[in-house]
């Protein structure tokens, strides 16, 4: 044991300095039990309520939900997938460690383990690992709410790192790590993420590839690609639930195929390219990745009572209270996304290394951080740079279903500190102590050189005028009453103030460069240890990306459980709304702003609206055709739409009306109408009857009329039992009819029973489900169980195990290793 401790002392030390780091950053509100408040996980809450309820009234959570967008699959929202074995190491992880603390923690090690696989001491791998895991945006996601998204950049450094080491040859260690950190990258169920890395893999690969066939050592190459492809498969098995089941409901959802002819285009299997490229990177924002404020920050800067705009107000006769109030208003950030949360700030010293690594690596990894990272920043540029984003949109596979092109920043994020220490890496190891000062000095000349210039003459590169610019004056000028000069002269105060804030961090960056530049000549000059060195970087790298995370997430984003509890308190008219015992009706909240992306009142009543990035195609047509010009009460009705929220326009109250047309859980109509298509379809529910006729498609035809049809007035069709996943239905009709039902179509999983016995529904006026019902008193029910979920789960399970059997497996041959041969 002591021989054990003393072996690994010094990565036990590095765990307990991450720990303290960690837990440091986010003492006070732990010190006083604050949570963090954040929007998405709030919008989540909301979106989980009647999942949520039936977990802890029965125990078991339901694979679909009726509380947004009429209803949909509830794995797409929260689901456990209870036979993945990386579901319970994630429990673990949230259960000893409070939120965010985990994610942080994930960070670290992720990237210490990375370092160390390429060779680092443990000092040095422990200061790129804080590099690394205090990049702006690591934080700046978990303030923003996005748990699953910045699980899966945790996990970015470790599969790198697995995979780096099979490819050194450690094929069964590293192809069982592999397999462990991919599955874990899966499960935090973010493929957005996950699809950025695998691209950044693939260039790794080809770049192996390359060297091995000039070494000529294809051999172990394949061997570890082999290896590394068992991984990649027990990965994907241990996830195979939470795939499958994202795969199928993904062809459905709006980054599916659009149904309707007149929005088909030529990217028309993924989101629309307008909608895509909405937060596309400038190209001259990267220079934030240096100087954090070079485009005004994000949304948490704010100018302060000696600014030139709240000067500018006072002198034109605003009260100075006033004029600090009006001066915050105004957005600081002035590039082309329609608004940001922080900058992509990868660090003063970071940069400054980058560029030493860009000189002096010269291993080939060097090319593939520098590929890599090229690629990410590329892609990042959207619409600003078509050729290539236009390029992948159009043609790679799944590329165009994901939003937010700046996301690919997360691989340059990855990639500049592993290269600025391997930089670091080579300045401790390489015996040519000249050769390093030169070009150390080369670095410091380009990294400093730049940033003096944006300190002196910043307007040469940035123009701190955002595209909006005339638009904003135009406003002003609105505001101002008319005054346009007092307009001009805000708005040219405003310029000023961004350029001040640029020069202000840009002095920052410059101290920050002069500083490790100076540390790597005593380092150079052997005036101190390596030991020492390594964690005078790390103070410095830690002091410098500190600084800026506590711009974003700070501790004012922690609140009482108190406010996170009231973040969902009821109206009046919420709670007479909610005293209606109907299990199954919905409601319109036009009082919302956009009632479509606001899951607000999914908290308390199944909605029409709500929100979720993934909501299923056809709802979205409907939304888009039938709500965005005016509401469509026929459809709402057809919807059951209980009750319908509306503000008043002279005094912007809520005011809540019952609405006596809804249609109700079920009932039969008079009438089909056929359709030939989706777009007739669309158009023929656009105006009619939907208590009385039906509009199905004519593909639908034979199964509609495989018994002749009649009408009973005095038929009946009453909803008996409600769970989301299970409905239950008693008819009485003296002819077979067609009964439509107040549910979404979805037919990856629901199947409809009549006394017992399956039987065939179809789709009705775009969206909801009907059934021909038989003559006579039967028992309707439709049951969601699709295979995708349970089959997949099973899968799960074969591929946990192994999973388990090959880490185990890796395990007993690495000890086996280190035992003493026996003479």
């Amino acid at each position: 044991m002591n021989n054990w401790i003393k072996r690994n002392g010094g990565h036990l030390i590095v765990a307990a300095i991450f720990l303290v780091l960690t837990y440091a950053y986010f003492l006070n509100p732990i010190m006083q039990g604050k949570i963090l408040y954040q929007g998405d996980v709030l919008q989540a809450k909301a979106m989980q309520k009647e999942i949520m309820d039936v977990k802890e009234k029965t125990g078991q959570a339901p694979l679909w939900t009726n509380q947004m967008f009429g209803g949909m699959p509830s794995y797409q929202i929260w689901a456990k997938y209870g036979k993945n074995v990386t579901t319970y190491v994630i429990d673990v992880l949230k259960t000893v460690f409070p939120n965010p603390v985990d994610t942080v923690l994930l960070y670290l090690f992720g990237a210490y383990f990375l370092f160390c696989t390429l060779k680092l001491k443990p000092w040095l791998a422990a200061a790129g690992a804080v590099a690394f895991a205090f990049s702006s945006y690591n934080f700046i996601y978990i303030e923003a709410g996005h748990a699953n998204q910045a699980y899966a950049i945790a996990f970015f450094a470790p599969i790198v790192g697995s995979i780096i080491m099979t490819l050194r040859g450690r094929y069964l260690l590293g192809s069982a790590l592999t397999a462990l950190f991919l599955a874990m990258e899966i499960r935090s169920n973010h493929v957005q993420m996950t699809y950025y890395l695998l691209l950044a893999i693939a260039i790794l690969v080809c770049i192996e590839l390359y060297h091995a066939i000039k070494a000529g050592a294809t051999k172990p190459f394949f061997k570890a690609i082999a290896y590394l492809f068992a991984g990649t498969i027990i990965a994907v098995l241990v996830n195979a639930g939470s795939l499958w089941t994202t795969y199928e409901y993904s062809k459905y959802t709006i980054r599916g195929k659009p149904n309707l002819k007149s929005e088909t285009t030529a990217a028309s299997t993924g989101l629309a390219k307008d909608y895509a490229y909405n937060w596309s990177e400038s190209p001259t924002e990267i220079f934030t990745f240096f100087i954090p404020n070079a485009y005004g920050g994000g949304g948490a800067t704010t100018l302060g009572e000696d600014s030139k705009v709240t000067k500018a107000l006072i002198d034109k006769g605003i009260d100075p209270g006033q004029a600090q109030q009006l001066s915050t208003q105004i957005p600081l950030y002035w590039g082309n996304k329609p608004s940001t949360a922080g900058p992509w700030y990868f660090g003063a010293v970071v940069f400054f290394l980058f560029v030493l690594g860009l000189i002096i690596v010269k291993n080939r990894i060097k090319w593939w951080l520098l590929g890599a990272a090229l690629l990410s920043i590329f892609l990042s540029f959207g619409k600003n740079l078509p050729f290539i984003s236009d390029l992948f949109f159009d043609y790679f596979p799944m590329y165009n279903k994901f939003r937010a092109v700046e996301s690919t920043l997360v691989i340059a994020a990855l990639c500049f500190p592993i290269l600025a220490f391997l930089a670091l890496n080579e300045v401790f190891e390489n015996p040519d102590k000249a050769y390093i000062w030169a070009k150390t000095k080369l670095a410091f000349y380009i990294s400093g050189g730049l940033t003096l210039l944006m300190i002196v003459l910043p307007g040469i590169i940035l123009s701190f005028k955002s595209p909006e610019h005339q638009n904003l004056i135009s406003m002003l000028t609105q505001a101002f009453r008319g005054d346009t000069a007092m307009a001009n002269s805000v708005a040219g105060a405003l310029v000023e103030d961004r350029q001040t804030l640029e020069r202000q961090d840009a002095i920052r960056t410059f101290i920050f460069i002069a500083l490790a530049f100076g540390l790597t000549w005593i380092v150079i000059k052997q005036k101190i240890s390596p030991a020492f060195a390594a964690i005078a970087f790390m103070g410095i790298v830690l002091i410098d990306m500190w600084s800026v995370d506590k711009r974003y997430l700070k501790d004012e984003n922690f609140v009482s459980a108190d406010v996170i509890n009231q973040a969902y308190v009821p109206r009046e008219l919420d709670e007479f709304i909610m005293r209606d015992k109907d299990p199954d009706f919905r409601v319109m909240d036009l009082s919302l702003q956009d009632p479509f992306h606001d899951s607000r009142s999914s908290y308390f009543y199944k909605t029409v609206g709500g929100f979720h990035p993934a909501r299923l195609r056809r709802f979205d047509e409907i939304v888009e055709n039938q709500f965005s010009k005016s509401v469509n009460h026929d459809v709402l009705d057809m919807l059951n739409t209980k009750y319908i929220i509306t503000t008043d326009p002279k005094t912007g109250t809520a005011n809540m009306q019952a609405n006596p047309t809804a249609c109700g859980h079920a009932w039969f109509v008079k009438s089909v109408k056929y359709v030939n298509g989706p777009d007739q379809e669309m158009v023929a529910i656009s105006s009619f009857d939907p208590k009385n006729e039906v509009m199905v498609d004519e593909s639908f035809k034979k199964i509609v009329e495989a018994k002749p049809l009649g009408y009973d007035a005095n038929a009946t069709i009453t909803l008996t039992s409600y769970t989301p996943e299970h409905l239950t239905y008693q008819t009485g009709s003296t002819a077979n009819q067609v009964a439509v039902f107040s549910e979404i179509y979805y037919d990856k999983g629901w199947t409809m029973l009549i006394d017992g016995v399956e039987q065939p529904y179809y789709r009705a006026n775009y969206i909801l489900r009907a059934a021909t019902i038989p003559v006579g008193n039967h028992k309707v029910e439709f049951i969601f169980h699709p295979a995708s979920y349970y089959t997949g789960e099973n899968i799960s399970l074969a591929g946990s195990v192994l999973l388990v059997l090959a880490l185990g497996g890796a395990a007993y041959s690495e000890w086996k290793k280190k035992q003493p041969q026996k003479a």
